[in-house]
């Protein structure tokens, strides 16, 4: 069965705009300006089943359910394209090969949701995908496909590009709302959420690229066949896995959700490079638990993956080999969230950089018994946070300390220096 995203890839090249439409581009525009409602568009995405694909992984069609529709003045629409996670590319690969389904995407959901101008919030670094972008929406005005009077209908959408300040926390929806705005990127306090009260003060909706660019074919196609997609009742349509470490083949892959682990590892990359053996993954991008040898036949659908123990994520799955240091891993991963941090709240702010000391003095020899417990009193905490970029840099800790227990006491006991 031909999966929606990656169809239209060429592969060394972006596709056209003519390609594009020639091979059903724009197909579920039109269904949707000819004879569906907003509302029907909106059930047809909640029928799907979509789930978020930035990583939370929340049911699409009943975020957009949360708008209201009585309240007065104009509402917005956000495509989330700040991809800077660890380990999490596919954004980059989708739109380097093919703007069109997300524009058509966005369109639809401005339709659905009522919604006359967007924003596609973009990673400063992403210059070929934002090129491809603006080329992109610019030809579908020109095709009527956008702008005014859209299909000859009365309504009219507009889409712009914003480049991105640089820093992680503008991929938290509200942070990304405040820096839209000008203002600093720290999240904000929720309720009000954003569907009732974002950007301007106005009913908004944040949504990933990936998301967003389901959409037509579900459009098209109907939510029965997206849903058909998966491999197993728990899952619905496909998944973009960007899979890096030590695999014989780097790549980002579309496939069914439900895909095994194994499947993602030996299928798509070619197995483990240099004939080494697995040890563990992280499945869903930097800010989820690992997994380890024994979930090797698990299907990677959302709920299968947190009875496991983990999330499914953003889909970025980073192997670790037999040869691997989990602690300077996830030492590595604690680095990065410290330095992203905005610094609003200080659970965070004074949590993570002392996370990252103490897992230093382990990795360098220098650890203490009681520094797990401490490591572990800090998991707890870190999860009452303003946002979820604390609770999301505890997850690999967290894997470490309750599947890797080992491994940290080796580097405490055995690895010891002497002349500490």
């Amino acid at each position: 069965m031909e999966l929606p995203l990656f169809r239209h890839n060429r592969p060394d090249r972006v596709v056209t705009f003519d390609e594009y439409r020639e091979e059903g581009g724009f197909e579920g525009l039109k269904k949707a300006f000819s004879g569906m409602s907003p509302n029907d568009v909106q059930q047809a995405v909640l029928d799907s089943g979509l789930r978020g694909r930035g990583g939370a992984g929340f049911a699409t069609g009943r975020k957009w359910s949360f708008v209201p529709r009585d309240l007065p003045g104009p509402r917005w629409l956000i495509c989330n394209c700040d991809e800077m996670e660890p380990g999490t590319y596919k954004d980059r690969v989708l739109l380097e090969h093919n703007p069109y389904s997300l524009i058509e995407g966005m369109t639809l959901a401005c339709y659905a949701l009522g919604v006359r101008h967007a924003f596609i919030f973009i990673r400063k670094g992403y210059e070929k995908a934002a090129a491809n972008l603006a080329r992109g929406i610019e030809e579908a005005k020109q095709a009527g496909l956008l702008g005014e009077h859209i299909l000859g209908s009365e309504h009219s959408i507009e889409l712009d590009l914003h480049l991105s300040a640089g820093r992680y926390i503008c991929g938290e929806e509200t942070a990304l709302i405040n820096a839209l705005e000008g203002k600093r990127p720290n999240p904000r306090s929720k309720p009000p959420f954003p569907a009732v009260k974002g950007l301007w003060q106005g009913p908004t909706v944040v949504n990933n690229v990936e998301t967003l660019a389901n959409v037509p074919a579900i459009v098209a196609n109907g939510a029965a066949w997206f849903k058909g997609l998966a491999l197993n009742p728990e899952g619905a349509g496909s998944k973009l896995f960007c899979v890096s470490g030590s695999v014989k083949n780097r790549a980002c892959v579309e496939l069914p959700i439900g895909t095994t682990l194994g499947d993602i590892i030996d299928g798509a990359c070619g197995g483990m490079r240099d004939g080494k053996k697995f040890k563990a993954c992280i499945p869903g991008g930097a800010s989820t638990q690992f997994l380890k040898p024994e979930h090797w036949n698990l299907p990677m659908d959302y709920e299968t993956v947190a009875k496991a123990g983990s999330r499914l994520g953003s889909g970025g799955v980073i192997v670790f080999d037999e040869g691997h240091c989990l602690v300077e891993a996830t030492l590595n991963l604690i680095n990065f969230f410290a330095r992203e941090s905005c610094g609003w709240c200080t659970p965070c702010r004074e949590g993570l950089p002392y996370v990252k000391e103490i897992l230093t003095r382990i990795e360098n020899g220098r650890g203490e018994e009681d520094d797990i417990a401490i490591l572990r009193e800090h998991v707890k905490y870190l999860n009452y946070t303003f946002c979820a970029l604390a609770p999301g840099a505890m997850a690999p800790l967290d894997g470490l300390l309750r599947d890797f227990e080992d491994e940290v006491r080796e580097h405490i006991v055995k690895r010891k220096c002497p002349l500490k």
